[in-house]
């Protein structure tokens, strides 16, 4: 039931997401079709109603209805293009429902189903190799900071991540680039087309990440490493790499896989800066354009598959809660 009640919160979460995103984009200043070259009226209109933008029949229900009410021209003006929007937002959201996120208003001819389909996998293998070097390395680090708490070790682990979480990955790429491609020249500069190529992009990506989940791990397991039943464990005569493994690591773990969650949710979406860098022909930089160019449906639909992700991801990281730790249980 509580996994049935989380998928069926999913419902109003997306429905709500995509009405404040399509709003935003449409109100914003200037239109999808602003930045072409000066088109004929007509064939203006004649696009609107090929991408279902012009809203005729709520715009004209909108002010038939403000003119019932008596109200001034300038408020007809403002009910009809408020009716406009509405109309166009219920017929977005009835494709929607059908899984067709419409024709791209930048990329013509190019459905957004056909472009998430080609750069979202790209991004997925990209974020999800990024996931994994960020929670082992992490992870790893973190723990063993933890357990040399106060050593140089410590010191130098957490220096390392503090340094890996101030640079930015427009940092991070350009010098990795220089070091192992160009003076190294061990990897390819860019692409994506073998795992060599992935190397860089992956690092880079995953850098950032794996500082910050070191230095939860280490607060965590530092707390875990102070209780009563720790102090138990080693006073039995077990090693410490028994006590780590065996009775410590699991509960220090939980605070770093609920960050796991959102973070999850964004590499898999895709990281513009990272995939700019490196020439990878993953979404993020379909996200970003889309906003620019004034996409709705290409922002409508990356948005929806990044809610879906969250929204999922946030789910798995309250069952894995329950199971790691026997004390928490799914209401």
């Amino acid at each position: 039931m509580f996994i049935l009640r989380r998928l069926l919160l999913l419902i109003p979460v997306l429905l709500s997401v995509i009405t404040i995103t399509f709003f935003l984009i449409r109100i914003k200043p200037g239109g999808p079709f602003d930045k072409e070259k000066k088109i004929p009226k007509a064939v203006e209109e004649a696009l609107l109603r090929k991408y279902k933008l012009d809203g005729a029949d709520g715009r004209d229900w909108a002010v038939t209805h403000a003119q019932s009410l008596g109200l001034s021209p300038a408020a007809q003006q403002s009910w009809g293009k408020f009716g406009s929007l509405c109309q166009q937002l219920g017929d977005y959201l009835a494709d929607v429902a059908k899984g067709d996120f419409r024709l791209s208003l930048k990329y013509r001819n190019r459905t957004v189903n056909e472009i998430l389909a080609q750069s979202l996998p790209v991004s997925a293998t990209l974020g999800s190799l990024a996931l994994i070097v960020a929670a082992f390395t992490g992870v790893s680090l973190g723990a063993y900071a933890a357990m040399r708490q106060h050593q140089i070790a410590d010191s130098a682990s957490m220096l390392l991540a503090l340094v890996a979480i101030s640079l930015p990955a427009f940092v991070t790429g350009p010098i990795l680039i220089l070091i192992f491609c160009f003076w190294l020249k061990w990897l390819p500069v860019g692409g994506w087309t073998g795992w060599q190529s992935w190397i860089l992009p992956v690092l880079t990506l995953a850098l950032p990440y794996a500082a910050y989940i070191a230095r939860l791990m280490r607060g965590s397991m530092l707390e875990v490493l102070s209780q009563d039943y720790i102090r138990t464990a080693k006073a039995k005569g077990l090693s410490e790499v028994q006590v780590v493994w065996k009775h410590a690591l699991q509960i220090a773990v939980l605070p770093v896989v609920s960050f796991f969650g959102p973070l999850t949710a964004n590499l898999l979406t895709g990281s513009i800066v990272v995939e700019t860098i490196y020439n990878v022909p993953g979404s993020g930089r379909f996200f970003v354009n889309s906003i620019l160019n004034g996409d709705a449906f290409l922002l409508g639909g990356v948005t929806i598959v990044y809610c879906t992700l969250l929204v999922l991801m946030n789910l798995l990281v309250d069952i894995l809660y329950g199971v790691l730790d026997k004390r928490i249980t799914l209401q």
